[in-house]
């Protein structure tokens, strides 16, 4: 039999690969013939990094860029010389992580950092970035990245501005004429997992911005900083900026990576499954085991396990999943796809033990479950 494990990780528990290796070990206790394929999986998230690098084996790169607020830190992102691909996460450099709780105030950060990053990347020899966006300090509309590339933004009177969210409606023109022309030579994929428009109820600042630090005087000031610059936008790059799905996306850098790095937007679990080759490797599997900590109705938003479940289904292959809680009943799990379903907390004396000792509940939990489809 051939078993496909694709898990997310558990998290504060048990890392995807991780996993992988607990419920290999309980099937080949029951069935050692079996065939297994490790292919763990992550969203976009925390933990992303690592997963990517399972399947690009590439270097830690580390870079002095500036953080959000432009001091200089150390940041890093994933270079695989072989495929010429580098895995960039915005985080590492234009991250709320980097700042203390006083720091934090959306419309004085910069995308800046991330730009430096790709720029590295590119002067390595990248020609394929994967760019992950989320945990985003800014609402600069993906200026300070651009800047990096040199991209030019000025005002009415011909000053630069600098690129913080705060500016977006001084600008009045872009420069590209001295935009690094390796930039035409280099795909972006960009893991992007909300769609939020630009600006509105709905958009980057009054969505996300309060928790960047933003007031409510603030989050108006900054969606009409968007909207302002959506015209600029809309009349260089001869666009409609607003209907662009996911423009809004960690402070309108959804916006700015299609129209600086004319990237491509699309989900964080595609992203990972096409690095991975997954619907490549699940072909004549017997059963996906899949999982992650707790399976509820999220899961069906573009989570990992609707991602293999969709790769599954289109090839007619049954899924487990394996989780740290399940709060689907089973008419739920059925219709959700999953044919066999089990969960450790159940097993665990309490939460901490759970947490503790997954590796060894999920171990046992797979071999009840080779045990079952075995017979």
């Amino acid at each position: 039999m051939k078993f496909v494990l694709a898990p997310d990780k558990f998290k504060n528990s048990l890392t995807g690969l991780e996993f992988c290796n607990a419920v290999a070990e309980g099937i080949l206790k029951v069935i050692p013939e079996a065939e297994i394929i490790k292919l763990p999986l992550a969203d976009g998230g925390d933990g992303t990094l690592e997963v990517a690098n399972f399947y690009l084996k590439g270097d830690v790169i580390n870079v002095r860029v500036n953080n959000p607020i432009f001091q200089l830190v150390s940041a890093t992102y994933l270079y695989a010389g072989d495929s010429q691909t580098a895995y960039i996460e915005m985080a590492e450099a234009s991250g709320l992580k980097l700042l203390g709780i006083k720091e934090r105030d959306c419309k004085s950060t910069t995308t800046l950092g991330t730009g430096e990053l790709i720029l590295n990347a590119i002067n390595k020899g990248a020609k394929h970035i994967i760019l992950g966006i989320g945990g985003s300090a800014t609402n600069d509309c993906g200026i300070g990245m651009a800047k990096a590339l040199e991209y030019r933004f000025y005002d009415k009177n011909n000053n630069e501005i600098s690129p913080i969210g705060k500016n977006l409606s001084l600008i009045n023109y872009i420069d590209n004429t001295q935009v690094n022309t390796t930039l035409n030579h280099v795909t972006f994929k960009i893991a992007c997992d909300v769609i939020n428009p630009l600006y509105g109820k709905n958009g980057a600042a009054h969505v996300y911005a309060k928790q960047k630090g933003a007031s409510q005087k603030d989050i108006e000031m900054l969606d009409k900083g968007l909207q302002d610059f959506s015209k600029i936008i809309d009349s260089h790059f001869k666009i409609e900026a607003q209907n662009i799905i996911g423009a809004g996306a960690a402070g309108g850098m959804g916006l700015g990576t299609k129209v600086f790095l004319k990237g491509e937007l699309i989900s964080g679990i595609a992203l990972i499954k096409e690095l991975s080759q997954f619907d490549l490797k699940i072909k004549e599997a017997d059963w996906i085991i899949t999982g992650e900590g707790k399976l509820d109705m999220q899961t069906l938003s573009g989570k990992t396990i609707q991602g293999v479940i969709e790769s599954a289904k289109q090839q007619n292959i049954k899924v487990a999943a394996f989780c740290g809680k399940v709060e689907l009943n089973s008419i739920a799990l059925e219709q959700f796809g999953i044919s066999y379903a089990d969960e450790v907390l159940s097993k665990a004396k309490n939460f901490e033990d759970a947490m503790d000792n997954s590796y060894n509940y999920i171990t046992k939990m797979a071999m009840v479950f080779a045990e079952k489809i075995k017979s």
